[in-house]
C-alpha cells in the first residue's frame, strides 16, 4: 500500500494517479502513512484563485490576492473562467487584457474544484451579482454540489465596479450564496484590516471583501490600497484555511 505525498489518501500500488485528488505523485514508504502524510498538504495548502476579467482590473486585483497567498505559506493556483463573449465583438481595451492574460490556465468546472482546500472567487459587479462568465461556471457544478467537494472548505470573494457605490457588496453577498449552498465556511475581511477605513482617498474594500473601483471607461486601474486589501484576503484566507486543518 502506498499515500499520496498530496493529501495523505491510500493508494494501491499499482495506481498512477490519487482517486481522491487527482495528484500523480505517490509515496511509496510505509513509514509515512495517512495522518502524517496529509500533514504534507496541510502546511501548505492549495487555494484556488478563480476570476473572470473583462479589462484587466479583476486580474491584477487576482494577482495580489495570489502574492497574499504566498506570504502566509500557500499555494495560489490561479485560473480565470472561459469567455462568453465571442472574439468578433472584442474591441482594442478588451484583447490588450485577453493578451495580457493569455498564459492563465482556464478553469474546468468538474477538474479544478477537486483537491484544493479553499477557493476566492473574483469577479467583476454586473447589476450587483457576478458576471454571467462566472455564473455559467458555477451552474455547471451540481455534480459537485451533490458530491460535497466544498463542504467546510474556506471560501472568499473580490470584487469591482465603475462607480463606488455600483453593487460592490452585493456581488459579494451574493457570490457567498453560491459558496454557502456547496458548503463552503465564508470568510470576510474584517475591520482590523485599517486600510478599507481610510478617508484620505476613494477606495473599494468592505468587511465582505476586497474591491476595487474601475471608473465607468474602466480607465482606474486598482489603486495600492485597494491591491494590499487584495494581498491581505489572500493571506487571511490562507491562515484561516491552515487553522481549520490543524
Amino acid at each position: 500500500m502506498a499515500y499520496c505525498s498530496v493529501c495523505g489518501n491510500e493508494i494501491s500500488s499499482d495506481e498512477y494517479f490519487c482517486d481522491l485528488c487527482g495528484a500523480a505523485t505517490i509515496i511509496a514508504s510505509e513509514a509515512i502513512k495517512g495522518p502524517a502524510a496529509r500533514k504534507i498538504r496541510k502546511t501548505k495548502p492549495k487555494v484556488l484563485i478563480l476570476f473572470y476579467s473583462m479589462y484587466g482590473h479583476i486580474f491584477r486585483m487576482a494577482e495580489s490576492v495570489s502574492e497574499g497567498v504566498k506570504e502566509a505559506g500557500g499555494q495560489p493556483i490561479l485560473k480565470q473562467v472561459p469567455e462568453l463573449i465571442p472574439k468578433r465583438s472584442w474591441n482594442e481595451d478588451i484583447k490588450k487584457a485577453k493578451e495580457m492574460m493569455k498564459d492563465v490556465p482556464v478553469a474546468h468546472p468538474h477538474k479544478d474544484l477537486k483537491g484544493i482546500d479553499a477557493l476566492i472567487i473574483g469577479t467583476p459587479t454586473r447589476f450587483g451579482n457576478m458576471c454571467s462568465q462566472m455564473r455559467n461556471f458555477w451552474d455547471q457544478t451540481t455534480k459537485e454540489w451533490m458530491a460535497g467537494e466544498l463542504i467546510g472548505k474556506p471560501a472568499s470573494s473580490f470584487t469591482g465596479s465603475a462607480t463606488q457605490h455600483g453593487g460592490q457588496e452585493t456581488t459579494i453577498i451574493t457570490t457567498m450564496i453560491t459558496l454557502l449552498h456547496h458548503g463552503c465556511i465564508f470568510v470576510g475581511l474584517p475591520y482590523s484590516f485599517k486600510d478599507q477605513m481610510t478617508l484620505k482617498e476613494i477606495s473599494g474594500g468592505s468587511p465582505y471583501g476586497a474591491s476595487t473601483i474601475t471608473g465607468t471607461m474602466g480607465e482606474r486601474m486598482p489603486s495600492d490600497n485597494e491591491l494590499k486589501m487584495a494581498s491581505d484576503l489572500g493571506k487571511y484566507l490562507t491562515e484561516i484555511t491552515k487553522k481549520l486543518s490543524t
